[in-house]
């Protein structure tokens, strides 16, 4: 069922973010930069251009991966335990860092706390989604649930989606910073 899962999300990301639609390269760009710890408020390392070319590599080989996740639920080989448990250490570790990355994007300067702000009601419904499908996606790997674990992965995935896509082109989100995309016009 992950094989599934991926592919849809993959292939939607990838020609969400690699054709730019609706500016969604650019507020990747800008919530993984204000996302990232210490990073700070100077230029980002990696570029515009280069998250569209990484994102063509989605678009490309999501659909591969949908279509090997088709074929797997029709032959019956999907289903629960298709993925290895994940060791303890592994789940607090993954927990410590959402916890760390929520906290951080929903404190009052956050990038989350912003877009809640900004939002419009499909925005804050995406967001209100969004928190606890990473806190449920955290729990049900922790117990090994994959059915449940890829139902709150897909969740929070398209949710993720609607973020990116729900921008205009011509103004892109707020982040602190220029980007060399950004600072020619």
């Amino acid at each position: 069922m992950f094989p599934l899962a991926w592919g849809v999300f993959a292939t939607a990301f990838g020609w969400i973010v690699a054709t730019d639609f609706r500016g969604a390269a650019h507020r990747f760009h800008a919530y993984s930069h204000a996302a990232t710890p210490f990073s700070g408020a100077g230029e980002p390392s990696l570029s515009v251009g280069f998250i569209r070319v990484l994102a063509g590599v989605f678009a490309l080989i999501g659909p591969v991966a949908l279509v090997s996740g088709l074929l797997g639920v029709w032959r019956s080989r999907a289903g629960p335990g298709d993925l290895p448990p994940a060791p303890v250490w592994f789940v607090a570790a993954e927990a410590a860092v959402v916890g760390v990355v929520l906290l951080r994007t929903w404190r009052r300067s956050g990038v989350l706390r912003r877009e809640w702000d900004a939002g419009n009601v499909l925005e804050r419904a995406a967001l209100a989604v969004l928190t606890p499908s990473a806190v449920a996606f955290t729990v049900t790997l922790g117990f090994g649930w994959d059915m449940w674990m890829t139902a709150s992965w897909l969740a929070g995935g398209v949710c993720g989606l609607v973020l990116l896509s729900s921008g205009r082109p011509d103004t892109p989100p707020e982040s602190g910073f220029t980007s060399a995309d950004q600072s020619d016009s």
